[in-house]
């Protein structure tokens, strides 16, 4: 059966179907749903970072009108451990602070003003240690991680050898890197409603991943998941700090429980720093070695980072560098440092963002040495296989992304001489760096149901974090099914829908949209073999490659009189509708291809002599991320990533004070992020590129890669304005003056 080109909507700038609903305030998020009887509660958090509860008086509290209860490890239910996946969580089982900022409380009561103040009236008393907070003077107790990276790589990995490669070199340039402990600050703080109905748990959530989410509360509450339902149809901005449950989500369904009633448990701005994850600091060794004309012979990146004390995550800092550039020689290796700080957590491009920064920095350093041109350097090493696993690329428009994006940015007119470049006072410094991040696809399923209304539902758990998921969804269930988008309802994020992975890694796309296709595509069949067995049809007895679907209906390609609507296929067999399910997941091809996209970031700076005051004025990004869903979102998603890393590059770093392990700038007043004045016009340009192997839809994922290479692209701009290399994030004007 064929779908004519009138049914194809997938890439068109469709805007958002969700649109409406948010700007009119339609659209509930987390903390929005009405919930009769409901309660509050607030958190206590721990004011030291390493010690012990000697105690606890909440008499002041629990007397005030209102006040429901006040839980404590003294009278906390036990929990089940840490099951279910995802971080250790602590919910109220001893009298051992961790890191500050830990919840060692929860207050509920009839009103959020109540459990404030109830909240602000606990006695703690403690028994405090010296806690370890400073990751760079505790190197020598750095381990190798027991846990593996991403997609179950080895945190040290390595290919030919790197002291022979070395040893051969005939330049060479040997760095250290560091990028700050950042933090996610997304619009909505991370929120939970949880309602009791008997033994089954209901949990409103601000969820990148409602699936986890089940798993892990139910693991900690030691019942089944199938009791625990968990619903997050719009969350206000994720960015990896919500691809995990936090401590304060089982909390929670604690409080309800105990109460007997709804609880609603909202983190306030400053709660959101430590107890949530956050960017972990990471101190980079970029070491690289080629001849003169620039062939590296050697790439060496390790990296260090920081951990807790009670849980393990791993900053993938050098797997860009396993796999970006041609080089026989080929060595990464991670280490972590134990702090008594929060666990740290995946963070837009977690590895890439910060990983990227320090080997583009270096190449941009070896081809000053070599007084080679930056974008020249990159395509005399340029991959034409992955040179850590000697695969061929599934598809790879690096090349292209390099040309189109100098030419639009005009770099052939750049002079290379630091500090050659001017406007009037102002010193001008041009950058650029490479992009890329890996192409992910889970395990994902899909219902697709025509209606006899000639209307569509598709039926998928997935939750659309901001990034335009229902529509996405829609355009791709109306080409599947050959109907128009308008007619397409999308139900989304609850775990009474079919299963799907958490919504990180850029994958959600890839996995979750090929599911819809598939599920899409077999309703639409199922549809056409009615037609095509029915002596009333007047497509009986045609062949299935004749019969086209288009606008709701059915026709033969060379007898457009032989047509009829879904709606009356449906009608003739007395059907309400008609169902599909697909399950899909990745097969074969993840072994035979490495998969990534790539781009090329180019950046204008404007550097104040005087001040020593940056700012970003141009930029040009260059794309190859297969086949696009939306034109619109897709652009919003690379502008939105690039916005982000010039945020990495020159303003955020989450100040922790050295003795109290305390975050000091904990508000969006003092956490600085870039706001409309910080920003230009960004210029986003995609590559054509066909990917027949990553997925049925050829599509790559773009939620993080705009942020990779953005960090580097600026701070090799600075050195080209300046003469001065910043190699610790971020670039402030007092490391220029």
């Amino acid at each position: 059966m064929n779908t004519p080109d009138r049914n194809k909507v997938v890439g068109k700038p469709l805007n958002r179907v969700d649109g409406y609903l948010k700007v009119t305030g339609g659209a509930r998020y987390s903390a929005e749903f009405p919930v009769a009887k409901l309660a509050y509660g607030v958190t206590i958090q721990s004011a030291i970072a390493k010690g012990k509860i000697t105690q606890i008086d909440p008499k002041a509290a629990e007397r005030l009108p209102g006040v429901l209860a006040v839980i404590t490890h003294l009278n906390a239910p036990k929990a089940f451990g840490d099951k279910g996946g995802g971080r250790k969580l602590q919910v109220l089982q001893d009298n051992i602070v961790l890191y500050s900022g830990q919840h060692i409380g929860i207050v509920v009561a009839d009103t959020f003003e109540q459990a404030m103040h109830a909240a602000s009236l606990v006695q703690v008393r403690y028994e405090e240690e010296k806690p370890t907070i400073n990751m760079r003077e505790n190197l020598s107790k750095a381990y190798i991680p027991k846990g593996k990276i991403p997609r179950n790589e080895p945190p040290d990995a390595s290919v030919g050898n790197v002291t022979q490669g070395l040893a051969s070199a005939a330049v060479r340039v040997e760095q250290t890197y560091t990028t700050p402990v950042e933090n996610h600050n997304a619009m909505e703080p991370h929120a939970t409603t949880a309602v009791w109905q008997g033994d089954q748990l209901l949990l409103y959530d601000a969820t990148q991943g409602v699936f986890p989410a089940q798993q892990k509360v139910a693991g900690v509450l030691g019942i089944e998941p199938k009791n625990v339902r968990v619903m997050s149809y719009y969350v206000g901005g994720g960015f990896g700090g919500k691809g995990s449950a936090w401590s304060h989500v089982p909390l929670a369904a604690i409080a309800s429980r105990q109460v007997k009633r709804p609880v609603k448990l909202v983190l306030g701005r400053i709660q959101m720093y430590g107890s949530v994850g956050f960017r972990p600091e990471t101190i980079q060794q970029v070491t690289l070695g080629a001849t003169r004309e620039g062939k590296l012979t050697a790439l060496r990146h390790a990296g260090t980072s920081q951990t807790s004390t009670f849980d393990e995550f791993i900053e993938p800092v050098g797997k860009s560098a396993r796999m970006m550039y041609a080089c026989a020689n080929i060595e990464t290796s991670h280490r972590l440092v134990q702090l008594d700080q929060g666990t740290p957590t995946f963070m837009r491009a977690p590895g890439e963002a910060s990983g990227s920064f320090a080997l583009e920095s270096a190449m941009d350093e070896l081809a000053y040495k070599l007084k080679i041109d930056p974008v020249e350097l990159r395509l005399r090493n340029y991959a034409e296989v992955d040179p850590s696993k000697g695969l061929p690329w599934s598809s790879k428009s690096l090349r292209e992304c390099y040309k189109v994006g100098a030419e639009r940015f005009g770099w052939q007119k750049r002079n290379p001489t630091p500090r050659s470049m001017r406007d009037g006072n102002y010193l001008i410094g041009w950058g650029m760096a490479t992009a890329t991040h890996p192409t992910y696809r889970s395990p994902a399923s899909a219902i697709a149901q025509i209606m006899a209304d000639g209307t569509a539902v598709i039926r998928t758990g997935s939750q659309d974090i901001g990034t335009g998921t229902y529509t996405v969804m829609t355009q791709v269930a109306a080409e599947a099914i050959g109907i128009p988008v308008e007619k397409i309802r999308i139900e989304l994020g609850d775990t009474n829908l079919p299963e799907t992975p958490v919504s990180g890694g850029s994958q959600t796309a890839a996995s979750v949209g090929s599911s819809v296709h598939l599920a899409g595509t077999e309703a639409r069949s199922k549809l056409m073999q009615l037609a095509l067995a029915d002596q009333k049809s007047p497509l009986y007895g045609s062949n299935a490659e004749d019969v086209i679907a288009e606008n709701g209906s059915l026709f033969l390609k060379n007898k457009s009189s032989a047509t009829e609507t879904y709606g009356a296929i449906l009608g003739r067999h007395k059907l309400k509708m008609i169902e599909a399910r697909a399950d899909a997941k990745p097969g074969e091809e993840k072994d035979k291809y490495s998969m990534h996209s790539f781009g090329a970031q180019f950046a204008e700076v404007r550097v104040n002599p005087d001040s020593g005051e940056v700012r970003v004025t141009r930029w040009v990004g260059s794309f190859g991320v297969g086949r696009l869903l939306n034109a619109k979102t897709a652009n919003s998603q690379l502008v939105g990533g690039i916005v982000y890393g010039i945020g990495m590059a020159l303003m955020e770093h989450t100040v922790i004070d050295p003795n109290l392990g305390r975050v000091v700038n904990r508000d969006l007043a003092e956490y600085h992020v870039p706001v409309n004045a910080d920003v230009t016009a960004i210029e986003v340009l995609f590559v054509d590129e066909h990917d027949p192997h990553v997925n049925p839809l050829g599509i790559k994922g773009i939620g993080e890669i705009g942020i990779t290479g953005v960090a580097a692209a600026i701070a090799n701009a600075v050195y080209h304005a300046t003469g001065k290399r910043v190699r610790d994030l971020p670039i402030t004007l007092d490391k220029l003056l």
